[in-house]
C-alpha cells in the first residue's frame, strides 16, 4: 500500500482456506481539509484499527450512519466494497511491484525485468495498464472509506490481517514481505466469464444452473502462481511465461466481479448520493474488465507446462479460433436474455441479480484461493461485512 501500519507477521501458512456457510450459495470527499491519497491508509485507517481491535466482528450499525442522512444499510453497501477495494489494491500493488511501473503515484518495489518481459508478450503496455489499475483501486478504497468517515460511519479496515508472505523475488517491496492481505501464489481461476460474455442464449440471472465453459480449463483446477514466488521461478522462460499468462487471466477474472457487484449493490441503496457513488465507480471496473479480457486473449499458447515446485501442469489454448464462445477478439458483451425471455436479447452486464450478491462475491474470491493462509478472524470480519450489505434494502433506515 502507499502507507502501512507496522504489523507483526504471523505464521499464517498453517491456516487453511475457509469456506463460507452453504446458505450463501443459494444465490450466492469530502472532509474538512483535503485527505492525501498518500497518507490516508496509514493514518485515518489506523484510527479504525482500534475499533476493530476491540471487536473484529463488524456489528457497526450504530448512530454511525445517521449523520448526513446515511442509513446503516447504505453504510454497509459502501463498507463492503471498500473492503474489497482494499483487497484488490493489495494484490494489484504486488503485481505493480513486480510487473508494473513504480513511481511517485504508485510507489513500492523496483520491478522484475524477466516477469515484466513475460507480461509484455500479452501486450507491450501491460506495465502501464497494471500501474493505472493499481492506482484506480487505491483511490476507490480511499474514497469510499473517506466518505464513510465523513458521514460518521466506520470505515473498512483490514490492517490487522496483513500477515501473508507474498513473493520474495527480485523487485518486491521487501518492507511488505509478510504483510500482505492476499495470496497470488495458489490461485484456482474460474475463466467461465469468458464464455458467459460471448453466449447470446444464457444469462446467469435467468439460468443459474447453466454451466458456462472455461476458456482455460486447467486454470480452474489445482493451484497456480500468478507471480514469481522466488527468483527460482524466473529461470525457466517457459514456466515464467505460464506465470505471466496466469496473471493475464487473473486480471479480468477479478475485474468482472466488480463489473457485476456495483450495479447489484446499487439496487439496494436508499440515499441518492450512495447510489451515485456505486454507479460511478462500477463503470470503471467495467473498463478494467474489457481491457484485461482483450489482453488475456493474447496469452501465448502453452502446452502442459509443469510447475517445478508443485508438479501441477497448465495449458493455455490458442484462443484465435472461429468458435464465438472462445474467439479472443469478441470483447464486447454479446446480447443475452434479460429480465424475462419474452423480451428481446440485449447487451448487458451480467449477472446483476442483487440477492446474496455480497456473500456470493466473497465466496468467489475465497474459492479462487486469494485468501489462502488467512486467519479465521479475517473470514469472520469479511463475512460480517457481506451479511450487512446483503441485508441492506432500499428505503430501510
Amino acid at each position: 500500500m502507499k502507507a502501512i501500519t507496522n504489523h507483526k507477521a504471523n505464521d499464517s501458512g498453517k491456516n487453511e482456506n475457509r469456506t463460507f456457510p452453504n446458505d450463501t450459495k443459494k444465490r450466492a470527499r469530502s472532509f474538512k481539509g483535503a485527505i492525501s491519497r498518500r497518507s490516508f491508509l496509514g493514518t485515518s485507517l489506523a484510527l479504525g484499527a482500534g475499533t476493530i481491535g476491540a471487536g473484529l466482528l463488524p456489528n457497526i450499525r450504530t448512530a454511525e450512519a445517521l449523520r448526513g442522512g446515511l442509513t446503516a444499510g447504505d453504510a454497509a453497501l459502501l463498507r463492503f466494497p471498500a473492503a474489497l477495494e482494499l483487497i484488490e489494491a493489495d494484490f494489484w500493488i504486488q503485481y505493480n511491484e513486480l510487473g508494473g511501473i513504480q513511481d511517485a503515484e504508485v510507489p513500492g518495489g523496483t520491478g522484475n525485468p524477466d516477469y515484466t518481459e513475460a507480461l509484455a508478450q500479452l501486450d507491450e503496455d501491460m506495465d502501464q495498464y497494471i500501474h493505472d489499475n493499481t492506482d484506480d483501486e487505491i483511490t476507490h478504497h480511499q474514497f469510499l472509506n473517506a466518505y464513510l468517515m465523513s458521514k460518521g460511519a466506520a470505515p473498512a479496515n483490514l490492517d490487522p490481517f496483513r500477515t501473508l508472505m507474498g513473493s520474495t523475488a527480485t523487485g518486491v517491496n521487501t518492507d511488505l514481505i509478510g504483510h500482505r492481505l492476499t495470496n497470488l501464489t495458489q490461485l484456482t481461476i474460474d475463466t467461465s466469464w469468458w464464455t458467459r460474455y460471448r453466449d447470446d442464449s444464457h444469462n446467469p440471472d435467468l439460468d443459474p444452473n447453466h454451466v458456462f465453459p472455461q476458456a482455460v480449463p486447467t486454470l480452474g483446477v489445482n493451484q497456480h502462481t500468478a507471480i514469481p514466488r522466488t527468483d527460482a521461478d524466473t529461470t525457466d522462460p517457459t514456466f515464467l511465461q505460464a506465470i505471466a499468462n496466469t496473471a493475464g487471466f487473473h486480471f479480468p477474472t477479478i475485474e468482472q466481479g466488480g463489473n457485476s457487484l456495483y450495479p447489484s449493490l446499487a439496487q439496494r441503496a436508499t440515499h441518492t448520493e450512495v447510489l451515485r457513488i456505486l454507479i460511478s465507480i462500477g463503470p470503471t471496473e467495467t473498463m478494467h474488465f474489457q481491457t484485461w479480457s482483450d489482453k488475456a486473449g493474447n496469452a501465448p499458447p502453452l502446452t502442459d507446462v509443469i510447475d517445478p515446485v508443485t508438479g501441477v501442469s497448465v495449458t493455455f489454448p490458442d484462443l484465435d479460433v472461429p468458435d464465438e464462445l472462445l474467439k479472443k477478439n469478441l470483447i464486447m458483451p454479446e446480447p443475452c436474455p434479460f429480465l424475462d425471455r419474452s423480451l428481446p436479447i440485449v447487451s448487458i452486464i451480467r449477472p446483476t441479480n442483487t440477492q446474496g450478491v455480497a456473500m456470493g462475491a466473497l465466496q468467489f474470491l475465497t474459492d479462487m484461493g486469494l485468501f489462502m493462509g488467512q486467519t479465521p478472524a479475517f473470514f469472520a470480519y469479511m463475512a460480517g461485512l457481506a451479511r450487512d450489505a446483503d441485508h441492506a434494502h432500499h428505503g430501510r433506515i
